[in-house]
């Protein structure tokens, strides 16, 4: 009953928040920013004129209906250059996913072997503490270089930033492991392969799950910068194209898209570590 009514009043404040952000939004915008000085052909492709009076900075209103232009018709194809956000969206989760599950294949195991032997957990060390720090960016000109795609080398980003918040954590997971589960399985004989399977991995899952979820949301934080820089398609593409329009009403349509898909990601990712987590 106070976990419903805790979270029945949290709603009621997140929906006041909201609201008041949309009036402050509103008035904001409102005011006349556009002044005789502004040259006549830049205010009209902001989207208003010199002699109006109005904001160039978009209201609740236009972005609200520009928005439902595009959930209207998602997945047009008018070219290179004009594509629904559907279809830009598609681009990025299918790059974000391939990259995160690739990078979960090789994190999983790795921190496996090194919350299990002190000795690799030593030897590797150096290695992790050099590369975690490198910004994935800074790897984007050499995959360009070595692969020589714009698109595999955004999936190669993503594999690296996604890399190691699930290796760290699948590691700390394993190797916080109640030390009497293990010696419980040493007096029974079970065996290294069978031990993993059936008390280290449920032990250490929700820690996994952690890493992962972490991972998923550097993945679409990265995943957009990416796309600016090697262009072609994607949800990050559009932002820096729809900018180059000085089309400030796509730009913040698209920047609402991209916090809504990772907090849908977030909440999946949450989910399952929900359905691994038991208590003791």
């Amino acid at each position: 009953m106070k976990t419903a009514s805790l979270t029945g009043r949290a709603a009621v404040v997140s929906l006041a928040l909201f609201f008041s952000f949309l009036l402050a939004w509103h008035l904001a915008t409102r005011s006349p920013v556009v002044t005789q000085r502004m040259d006549p052909e830049y205010a009209k492709l902001m989207g208003a004129t010199a002699t109006q009076g109005k904001s160039a900075m978009p209201g609740p209103a236009d972005v609200g209906e520009k928005l439902w232009e595009h959930l209207r018709r998602p997945f047009y194809d008018n070219g290179p250059n004009d594509k629904g956000v559907g279809i830009q969206l598609a681009f990025s989760i299918a790059r974000v996913l391939t990259g995160y599950l690739l990078a979960v294949l090789v994190a999983v195991p790795i921190g496996f072997l090194i919350g299990m032997s002190p000795l690799m957990s030593k030897a590797l060390d150096p290695f992790i503490q050099v590369l975690k720090p490198i910004s994935p960016l800074a790897w984007m000109p050499l995959a360009l270089y070595t692969i020589k795609d714009s698109s595999l080398s955004a999936i190669f980003v993503i594999f690296i930033c996604s890399l190691w918040p699930t290796l760290i954590n699948t590691a700390f997971g394993v190797a916080s492991v109640r030390r009497e589960w293990l010696n419980v399985a040493k007096t029974l004989e079970v065996g290294t392969i069978r031990r993993a399977f059936t008390i280290i991995l449920p032990a250490a899952a929700p820690t996994i799950l952690t890493g992962m979820r972490i991972s998923i949301g550097i993945a679409w934080l990265v995943i957009v910068a990416a796309e600016m820089l090697v262009g072609g398609t994607g949800i990050g593409y559009f932002v820096w194209n729809e900018w180059n329009n000085l089309s400030i009403t796509n730009v913040i349509t698209a920047i609402l898209v991209i916090g809504v898909v990772g907090m849908l990601l977030d909440l999946i990712l949450a989910r399952l570590a929900r359905l691994v987590t038991f208590p003791e």
